[in-house]
């Protein structure tokens, strides 16, 4: 290398860069001294008569609107001064407050033209924070007239508020005078929603009767455009009847035939009961893959619920994972083995049939020296998409598999793999999901380390995070918002890791483990926002089920009186819940 080269070469080295972080910090605040004090501004902008004297660069560095327009050949950039049309000059002065401070002030009588100014400047993070503003302030009071400004200007996380709140509260909101001021388009929306927390169909119609009759002559032609929207699938014939007869029904002939149509057709409809029909109930599996025929309790021991339901081998055949979906979706992956190929059928259950249906998705397959009994099999949704994760706990180094099911090409895609470390024998497992990440939880069989692993599907990648201080042989574990909850065989060590602190922290364990002795393993689950668990227990030689649900601010487990069918039960790392119409459950 020349001795030039050498010294450019030794120089760069020497390189280092500094940041001023008091000159960033107070950059802005000497840009809105000037503004203050009316130095070096070189524009005018005059919003509904009132002037603003400003600084062109100030402008153009805050807003992409500004910058186009001093930057481009428009006549503004020219001139002195500019009108500024379609902006309240209030509402513009604290656009103005902002770009020269960076603060912001917002309130619920300003917050709407100030977004409207946002979004025509195109100023982010004044749009992103007036959104936030109104969504985290949708109640009674302000509901209807935040959904008509959301959907006038598509802001969809206002929209989406308004619409969960009205769900929510829809049998007290469908009897205000606002719901009666709403538009055909937005009542149509409302009815259509399937968390509407509403016990009988009958009360939609009604509410629809209500808003028809407030303004009649005006309403009645809209009534054929939202009867499809009424699920009538969910209506007795008497209640069907007695709708058929209604004076307004028999005033349009219109609506007459699409009730008809509909209620013909209702046996092949999709659409769902509401959230307020459905009961939230754990599924557990009550015979053993090798007994025929299968059977399902479906149980929330809160309201003294338990249905059993028999399914013969050819309706629900056997299976290694099941799992609940953000659409309230139960799947559940078939089993084939032959001496060619192994590989597994997606099935989706059927709520209104109580059947198990083929999904048409293409077979997960699985390579002929894989024993599907032997390894552990795992399925669950994240972000809308399905994961297949397979753990062979048997080689000399230990290997989870990921599939992740690409809807575009019917395709179940290979994802990043997590190989262990030699010699390392996992004895306990647990697989599941916590926001948009997955987790592999294992014990080691040697030195009893328990070890978490996080997948991210956005980078596809596998990471390990804190492992806890105490050892613990994880036997059963369920995700609740960002925490992740397990414990041993014995239910003698609760443990909760919070994803996004990366921290464990020991919570209190079984309050009575010296009364009864644990056969089985412990089952936990989430139901109704609360953590749950199932214990096979005995007494004086006497096999009992008990469940314990966890009071978090106590930090005690509570047993729940729950007269539990006695017999064996089994489930995977956790019980999957979901939302149940009870009698389409009751009706087989």
């Amino acid at each position: 290398m020349a001795a030039a080269d050498k010294e450019t070469h030794a120089s760069a080295l020497r390189l280092r860069s500094y940041q001023d972080e008091s000159y960033l910090h107070g950059f802005l605040g000497t840009v809105d001294d000037l503004q203050k004090a009316g130095v070096l501004q070189d524009v005018v902008l005059e919003v509904e008569g009132r002037r603003f004297p400003c600084h062109r660069l100030v402008l153009s560095a805050a807003s992409p609107y500004f910058r186009a327009m001093f930057t481009s050949d428009m006549a503004e950039s020219r001139q002195k001064t500019v009108v500024l049309q379609g902006l309240d000059a209030g509402m513009f002065g604290e656009i103005l407050s902002y770009i020269y401070s960076g603060t912001l002030h917002v309130s619920l009588d300003k917050v709407q033209p100030l977004y409207q100014a946002a979004d025509l400047l195109q100023l982010d993070y004044v749009r992103d924070t007036c959104s936030s503003y109104m969504a985290i302030n949708v109640e009674r009071s302000t509901c209807v007239d935040l959904y008509k400004f959301a959907d006038d200007f598509s802001v969809y996380i206002v929209q989406k508020q308004c619409l969960q709140w009205i769900a929510r509260h829809f049998t007290e909101f469908s009897s205000d005078e606002e719901f009666y001021s709403l538009s055909a388009k937005k009542v149509t929306e409302i009815i259509s929603h399937d968390e509407l927390d509403v016990k009988e169909e009958t009360t939609v119609w009604e509410a629809v009767v209500r808003w028809v009759q407030h303004s009649r002559e005006e309403r009645l032609h809209h009534l054929p455009k939202i009867l499809p929207h009424i699920r009538f699938n969910l209506l007795t014939s008497d209640d069907t009847a007695a709708i058929l007869k209604h004076p307004l029904v028999r005033e349009d002939p219109g609506s007459s035939e699409v009730i008809r149509n509909n209620v013909v057709q209702k046996e092949n409809t999709n659409l769902k009961p509401r959230l307020g029909m459905t009961t939230e109930m754990a599924i557990l599996c009550l015979s053993s893959r090798f007994r025929k025929p299968k059977e399902l309790l479906f149980m929330n021991p809160h309201e003294g619920k338990f249905i059993r339901c028999r399914y013969n081998l050819e309706d629900m055949p056997e299976f290694n994972a099941m799992t609940v979906t953000s659409d309230n979706d139960i799947f559940i992956l078939q089993v084939e083995e032959s001496e060619e190929e192994n590989k597994q059928s997606l099935l989706k259950y059927n709520h209104a049939h109580n059947v198990w249906e083929q999904t048409g998705v293409s077979p997960i397959y699985n390579g002929p020296e894989d024993d599907l009994y032997c390894h552990w099999h795992y399925l669950y949704e994240v972000d809308h998409i399905l994961y297949y994760i397979l753990c062979d706990p048997y080689k000399d180094r230990p290997l989870v598999q990921v599939r992740r099911y690409n809807q575009n090409t019917d395709q179940w895609q290979e994802c990043s793999q997590l190989q262990l470390l030699d010699a390392v024998h996992v004895s306990h497992s647990a697989v599941l999901p916590c926001g948009p990440n997955l987790y592999f939880l294992s014990t080691t069989e040697t030195t009893g380390t328990m070890e978490v692993h996080g997948y991210d599907p956005s980078e596809d990648k596998w990471c390990k995070r804190t492992t806890p201080m105490i050892s613990l042989e994880i036997c059963t574990a369920v995700a609740m918002e960002t925490e992740i909850f397990c414990t041993d065989n014995d239910f003698t060590q609760t443990m909760v890791y919070d994803t996004e602190s990366d921290c464990w922290q020991k919570l209190q364990g079984w309050p009575t483990p010296g009364i009864f002795a644990v056969h089985g393993l412990p089952i936990m689950f989430v139901l109704e926002n609360q953590l749950h668990i199932l214990l096979r227990c005995s007494s004086n030689a006497q096999v009992i089920y008990l469940i314990y649900v966890y009071d978090r601010s106590a930090d005690t487990w509570r047993e729940l009186k729950a007269n539990l069918p006695n017999m064996e039960y089994h489930a995977w790392d956790f019980s999957p819940v979901a939302r149940m119409y009870l009698p389409y459950l009751k009706g087989t």
